[in-house]
This record gives structure tokens, sequence and C-alpha cells, in this order.
């Protein structure tokens, strides 16, 4: 499953891809599952991202390699590709894309690229508007740590 969003934020490209960093991860995190950052080490190739999910009764180890960094003059982006993925997830890739607002220069455009299999084909069905409302969970939040500076 391909699950794509798009966020317009008031701030340019090299300012957003600097604000990329543990505390925005921090501030990313939805309120369920509750996660606590195990290991965090930045969005180059080679860097570890370890989270562990806790839904309560049981805990889920979540570890991404960043496999794959670029930046152009109008995008920078990163990939993390799961490695130790929860029990309802079989595959996982998201590409991190800051793409530079060709209308707007001092805006950004974030773009959350995700691919993602389940176990079952029917499962991948059934996750995806979780998966949706997830990163659409981030939407207000890269808005506010990314407005326009006046």
């Amino acid at each position: 499953m391909n699950l794509i969003l798009k966020t317009r934020v008031g701030q340019g490209l090299p300012t957003v891809w600097a604000g990329f960093d543990r505390a925005l991860f921090d501030q990313l995190s939805p309120p369920f599952p509750p996660v606590k950052v195990v290991r965090f080490d930045g969005c180059l190739p080679g860097d570890v991202v370890h989270l562990r999910l806790n839904f309560l009764l049981f805990r889920q180890d979540w570890i991404s390699l960043i496999t794959d960094q670029q930046t152009t003059e109008n995008e920078i982006y990163f990939v993390d590709k799961g490695t130790r993925l929860p029990f309802f997830l079989s595959y996982w890739q998201h590409h991190h894309r800051l793409l530079r607002d060709p209308s707007d220069k001092q805006q950004t455009i974030v773009v959350d690229d995700i691919t993602f299999r389940t176990p079952f084909i029917l499962t991948d069905y059934l996750i995806y508007p979780l998966m949706w409302l997830q990163f659409a969970y981030r939407k207000p939040i890269y808005r506010r740590v990314f407005k326009r500076e006046r």
C-alpha cells in the first residue's frame, strides 16, 4: 500500500531540513500507541531510529535504517526502511521529501510518501485508514513548528 500526505509549511527548504531532528521527531509521535525513542541517530545514511511502541499489554520494537539521503536545489529527502517491525507490518519504507515550493521560495512542501505491507493483503486495507490518521496527525505539527517568521 502507498500513502502520500503533503503539507505546505511557512519556512524555506534549508530551515525545514535543519529542523528535522530529535525534538521534531518527539513532537510527531501520536498519542497512541505511546512511543519511547530508544535510539535516534538522525536522517543520514546509516543512521538508525529505534522505537518502542507501548500497546499497554505488550510492547513492540520498530527499528528503521536510513538508507538514502539526497540534496538538490529544489529537494532534500531521506528514506527509512524498516529492519525490525511490529507484528502488524511486514514491510515499511518512508520517503521523507522536502520540496521547495515553486510558487513561494520561502515555503516548503513536506511530503510523507509511505509504502507498507502487512502479513495479509486484507489487513493492508484495514490498516490503511489507521496509518493515514497517524500521519495526518503530523500536518498541524509541521505547520506550527515551521510557521512563517514575521
